[in-house]
């Protein structure tokens, strides 16, 4: 990593924003953003988050940032109607320019799989879907034997029908259940698997980072895995490089800088820091690194795994904002 000081290398191309997210909770319906609810949450405390949060607040967080392309994920809308939530969010494309594609939700073990991932290939922006399968919340409960979802043959006969349709799968789920995510991958080699949020390396201490570096060692030897460096904040604390430059270095050096995307996760990492502060250390932490490695981190790689390249340039044959 270069000195957090040197800015004369930093990157300042274009940037896909490989993960985010929209709602109005005044409106729609997000279970976990009514407000009397409040479910266990990483970032404790979200309360903050139960107000819409739309186009125009994203491009207000963003400002000063050349932010091309955004990829929608979806943010448990309420699970029995997961086909309108990307109809919502195809309607806030068509009118605000953003996002740019759309990661849908999907149930992989449920009755009528088939029928909700045939309809969310149907809209334009879909790229793929997310589950969070069911698991091991813990390394204590995987040491103790429990496995996830992602093992079930129910579970598995839904995730084969991405394949046909031409839909990747975003993974949100602890660093310690990634053996079941590289049999997953290797058992699909068709299926492009993006592990979200770095796969969640709370533990930071140096045995908790050797832990969570072995286990993405192990995920990153199935090609079709990608890996998303995001949601990285911590309760109670100010996102800073010094805190996560290990988590980013050790990334880029397990999975190469051709198979891992930046993303602000926002508004969710809001609670913990800044777009700009999230940003700025991202740039900084990779500002020792070359101008093609940098491109792809920040654009090169989105582009390619969300399949936005198609996307029409503007009239100069630029990439154009969101929007123009």
């Amino acid at each position: 990593m270069a000195d957090s000081t040197d800015r004369s290398s930093r990157y300042d191309g274009p940037i896909v924003d490989a993960h985010q997210h929209f709602w109005d909770p005044l409106h729609n319906p997000h279970p976990w953003l009514e407000p009397d609810v409040l479910v266990p949450f990483r970032y404790g405390d979200y309360s903050a988050l139960k107000r819409p949060y739309l186009p125009a607040d994203y491009r207000e967080d963003s400002r000063g940032f050349d932010v091309r392309r955004t990829v929608y994920v979806e943010a448990e809308w309420d699970p029995t109607d997961p086909v309108g939530e990307t109809r919502y969010v195809s309607n806030l494309a068509r009118r605000h320019g953003l996002p740019t594609v759309i990661v849908a939700q999907a149930w992989m073990d449920r009755a009528d799989v088939a029928d909700v991932l045939a309809a969310q290939a149907a809209f334009p922006l879909v790229r793929g879907v997310r589950h969070k399968p069911a698991g091991a919340a813990s390394p204590q409960e995987r040491a103790a034997g429990r496995r996830t979802a992602m093992c079930d043959q129910r579970w598995r006969a839904g995730y084969a029908l991405l394949e046909d349709l031409d839909l990747s799968f975003d993974l949100q789920t602890g660093w310690w259940n990634l053996p079941d995510a590289y049999d997953l991958a290797t058992a699909f080699p068709g299926i492009q698997v993006v592990v979200d949020h770095a796969a969640l390396p709370a533990d930071r201490s140096r045995d908790g980072l050797r832990r969570w570096r072995e286990a993405i060692e192990q995920v990153a030897a199935a090609p079709n895995v990608a890996l998303k460096v995001s949601g990285l904040g911590d309760p109670a604390r100010a996102w800073t490089v010094e805190r996560n430059a290990p988590v980013v270095d050790h990334a880029i050096e397990v999975f190469g800088a051709d198979r891992v995307m930046f993303a602000s996760n926002f508004p969710v990492d809001g609670l913990c820091g800044t777009f700009a502060e999230i940003y700025d250390g991202f740039l900084a932490m990779t500002s020792g690194l070359d101008a093609d490695a940098q491109h792809a981190l920040f654009y090169g790689n989105a582009m390619r795994i969300y399949r936005i390249a198609g996307a029409s340039p503007g009239p100069d044959g630029h990439d154009p904002r969101p929007g123009q």
